[in-house]
């Protein structure tokens, strides 16, 4: 029943289980029922949500009955927007050692335990965990809060408890929207290369297809230089995604300018060496957005292109050996009072 400091709150939300974790800077809400998505990143100072919120919101799943079986899976179906966890697929649906796998894999629609390991005024501390169901991993996630920080730690292991080595796509998928995000942002990145599909993802994508160039100008489709690092506003209508890689450090910001706030996130490059960026301003015409979404996404992932079959063909795939697991840390955080960001330091 804490109310200072760092602190915890349990409580049910649309029938799924939440846990929000708070501090006098940030109010961190997850999920815990649905993939642990983090709904709310909440910088309290300013009243400040960085993530993204669907316009259909959470569902509550308990009465669900889709029309039809959508073949590429529920994803979408359930999407709030927020961060989710992607594995052991991303991207687009696909088949895997029998498996069918959909959209952006399995633990991000699971329901995962947790288990609360430190709750004291200076830091709290909950390990979440999941077994999949279509495929034989484990994953354990552990976040913490200081109370004096406006910075949450992240630190997972992914163990493979089959009795052969699996392949795998991991990755990390925060979503940031309005009223955070407007045409005010700027994205800062360390050195690296932008990669653009060699086919138009949808009718429209502003970005030239099939280009690799540095970080942050690329072609238009009519030739004209494109800012990556400057958010688009919604006028611009447009749909795209690239990837980026050769990163020379691993972490980004997006600044708001008219606010004087942002949101920081540093991972373990030698885990997520991709980081892709999914930019709908405005411009997802038809199924799922019909227009009505504003929002980024700024994913480190371990792979390219983005399904787990395309990846393994171009031999950038995660393998895990029988019994074999992989760990890594993830920092997110508020940024205040900074135009420009050269780095984040762990």
């Amino acid at each position: 029943e804490r109310n200072w400091g760092a602190r915890l709150t349990e409580f049910e939300f649309h029938g799924y289980g939440m846990v929000a974790m708070e501090n006098r800077f940030l109010r961190v809400v997850i999920a815990a029922g649905k993939g642990t998505d983090i709904l709310e990143f909440l910088y309290k100072p300013l009243d400040v949500d960085f993530m993204w919120r669907s316009y259909t919101g959470l569902r509550d799943s308990r009465n669900f009955h889709p029309s039809i079986a959508n073949p590429n899976g529920c994803f979408i179906d359930h999407y709030a927007g927020g961060w989710q966890e992607m594995l052991p697929n991303g991207g687009n649906d696909c088949k895997y050692k029998g498996a069918a796998l959909g959209v952006h894999g399995e633990v991000c629609l699971l329901p995962w335990r947790y288990e609360i390991i430190k709750d004291t005024s200076d830091e709290v501390s909950v390990r979440f965990s999941v077994r999949t169901l279509r495929t034989p991993f484990h994953v354990e996630k552990t976040l913490t809060l200081n109370a004096e920080q406006p910075v949450l730690r992240i630190n997972e292991v992914v163990r493979n408890e089959a009795d052969e080595p699996m392949d795998l796509m991991w990755g990390h998928h925060p979503a940031f929207g309005w009223p955070f995000l407007d045409e005010t942002c700027r994205i800062f990145l360390p050195p690296c290369r932008v990669l653009t599909p060699e086919e138009y993802m949808s009718p429209t994508c502003r970005l030239e297809r099939g280009q690799e160039t540095e970080w942050p100008l690329v072609k238009g489709r009519k030739g004209e230089a494109v800012d990556l690092s400057q958010v688009a506003p919604p006028e611009a209508r447009a749909h795209d995604l690239a990837f980026m890689h050769d990163l020379q450090d691993s972490w980004y910001a997006v600044v708001n300018g008219s606010r004087g706030v942002g949101f920081g996130l540093r991972w373990d490059k030698a885990t997520f060496p991709y980081l892709w960026f999914w930019q709908v301003y405005r411009g997802g015409m038809g199924y799922p957005w019909y227009g009505a979404s504003y929002n980024i996404a700024l994913e480190p992932v371990s792979s390219y292109p983005p399904t787990l079959t395309e990846a393994i063909k171009a031999k950038t795939q995660m393998v895990l050996p029988a019994g074999g697991e992989r760990r890594t840390q993830l920092l997110a955080l508020a940024i205040s009072e900074r135009a420009v960001v050269s780095g984040i330091d762990p």
